[in-house]
């Protein structure tokens, strides 16, 4: 069917519009010719006809309102096919799931910046527990414990909450953390900045609003380190959490009734746990007048000795034993100074090492640097008494002999070690020794006067006694013989030579005894000194490493009091 144009005279329009069209050739073409294609689409409708003013507004109104009953029906007649299309398909992705519904319904209009509590007035109630997984490093240098855990938080969004009866009996919901309010629990005495954050775990909503939030946090926390009792020592750690904006009237925390959860703890190798607990505390800070709640968790560490007894305890020791050792050495010996000297120098490394994984403080002072100064301490004086031994060991070549106190002293310490003197007496070495050679003097000039000196010179001159026998029997010439003898030079030479030789091997033999009583005096003090020696180094190790480790106090951190 061909569109019939509808011809618009002047008369029939607005006399404005009229004149404007005059001027404006392509609006009055626009105007005065107009194809209404519909009526070829739709035969029954009724042409209009145009003869009057009122027959054009009238065509005008019913042309309006049938187009749009039409598109009304257009899109009522599309929306059932496509529902009827999606029906007959069965496609999933047509259609919501129970907790895409309940997620878009939860979040719709949710506000994540505002506490979700209706009443202002009304506190945020966060319950915190902790799951320890693992203690990585205790560092004492820095004064800082690095943990790994849990750290759950659950509260109560008065936003979050269904009726589980609408969505097939769904009663949890997971949702991410970044699209619903979380409270800002921080760690307070943390070692590292906030920049990090939390690990960005679902959150587990409950239909009753209940909201579960466990993150997986690495935290760094300051820890006071007491060294007094290292490597025997236990330490008292605490990690603080609270809210950091809000004060009590609006964020609460409690710590649960569970506790500490250990589970999954792993052991550590040098740290042994004995215990974790939390308290709760309401503090008042001087920068705000409200009181700010927090939980705090003090965890008890114990340090494994195990290590240190291998690699410090063992060696120590040892070469405690080495200068021990060096009592035993021969005093006259330089052996002994130096190897006092090199355990010296061990044990002055050892201190390096221990130094260097100790805090730089004067409020403690480690155990076993005690000890270590301690056994530096008699290796010093060994090596001194080492020195003075030595010099006493050879004092005896002076010919001077022992003063008669130390004579005493020596005589006193060997009854004390059992051990047997040969040279060391209460008397006076050159009072003997003078006594003995007169005595030697006067058998010599007896025997030398009965014989009337014949003997010795036959003796000299290698003849025997036969020739003074020879003239025995004669009284007159063995008078004449013996004046024969006493008046010739050479018996007195060869009497005053025999003295002198018997003057140098008394003074030999003196100078001998003078030097065994000091080397005899010196083994003396050597072996007291190895006894003091042992018993200042099983005093000291027993006292420092045994007998105060056994008792000292395990509260020696302070009463833990809950506020």
């Amino acid at each position: 069917m061909a569109n019939h144009p509808i011809v618009c005279t002047d008369q029939y329009l607005d006399p404005t519009l009229t004149r404007t069209a005059d001027r404006d050739p392509h609006l009055r073409k626009s105007l005065f010719s107009v194809p209404f294609s519909m009526y070829d689409c739709v035969p029954s409708l009724p042409r209009p006809t145009l003869q009057t003013p009122h027959g054009l507004s009238e065509c005008l109104a019913k042309m309006t309102s049938r187009i749009v009953l039409i598109s009304a029906f257009c899109c009522i007649l599309g929306f059932l096919v496509r529902s009827a299309d999606a029906v007959g398909t069965d496609d999933p992705r047509a259609r919501l799931t129970d907790e895409q519904r309940l997620y878009k319904e939860l979040l719709r209009n949710y506000d994540r910046n505002t506490r979700p509590v209706y009443n202002a007035s009304h506190p945020v109630n966060v319950n915190i527990s902790i799951s320890l997984t693992q203690i990585f490093d205790v560092e004492e240098k820095n004064q800082v414990l690095t943990t790994n855990i849990w750290l759950d938080q659950s509260w109560k969004d008065e936003k979050l909450g269904w009726d589980p009866a609408h969505y097939n009996n769904l009663t949890v919901l997971r949702i991410p953390c970044n699209n619903i309010w979380l409270p800002d629990i921080v760690l307070y005495n943390s070692a590292e900045d906030y920049t990090g954050g939390y690990m960005e775990a679902l959150a587990m909503v409950s239909y009753d609003g209940t909201v579960f939030w466990p993150p997986i946090v690495k935290f760094r926390s300051t820890c006071e380190i007491d060294i007094t009792y290292y490597p025997f020592d236990d330490q008292l750690c605490k990690m603080k959490f609270g809210s950091w904006a809000y004060d009590g009237s609006q964020v609460d925390v409690f710590n649960t009734t569970k506790g500490v959860d250990l589970t999954n703890f792993v052991r550590n190798g040098e740290w042994e746990l004995l215990s974790v607990k939390s308290i709760r505390h309401n503090i008042r800070y001087p920068c705000c007048s409200e009181m700010f709640p927090d939980v705090t968790f003090w965890i008890h560490l114990k340090r494994r000795t195990l290590y240190y007894t291998y690699n410090v305890i063992i060696p120590c020791v040892m070469l405690s034993i080495l200068t021990m050792v060096g009592f035993w050495i021969r005093p006259e010996s330089g052996e002994k100074v130096s190897l006092g000297l090199t355990v010296l120098l061990a044990f002055s490394v050892f201190m390096l090492l221990i130094a260097e994984n100790m805090p730089a403080t004067s409020n403690f002072v480690p155990l076993i640097g005690i000890y270590l100064t301690t056994v530096m301490a008699l290796t010093s004086f060994s090596v001194i008494m080492a020195v003075v031994t030595s010099n006493i060991n050879l004092r005896g070549f002076k010919e001077v002999d022992l003063p008669r106190w130390l004579r005493k002293l020596i005589i006193v310490c060997a009854k004390i070690n059992c051990m047997k003197l040969a040279y060391v007496t209460t008397a006076d070495c050159g009072t003997v020794d003078d006594r003995h050679g007169k005595e030697k003097y006067y058998q010599m000039h007896t025997t030398f006067s009965n014989d009337s000196g014949c003997a010795l010179i036959d003796y000299e001159n290698n003849s025997t006694k036969q020739k003074c026998e020879m003239h025995g029997n004669s009284s007159e010439h063995v008078q004449g013989e013996v004046g024969v003898c006493n008046d010739s030079w050479v018996t007195r030479e060869i009497l005053a030579r025999l003295q002198m030789l018997v003057d140098k091997e008394e003074e030999k033999e003196r100078s001998d005894l003078v030097c065994k009583r000091w080397m005899e005096a010196a083994e003396v003090i050597d072996r007291c000194l190895f006894w003091l020696f042992i018993f200042g180094t099983l005093f000291s190790t027993i006292i420092l490493l045994v007998v105060i480790p056994s008792i000292r106090p395990y509260d020696n951190h302070g009463d833990i009091v809950a506020t």
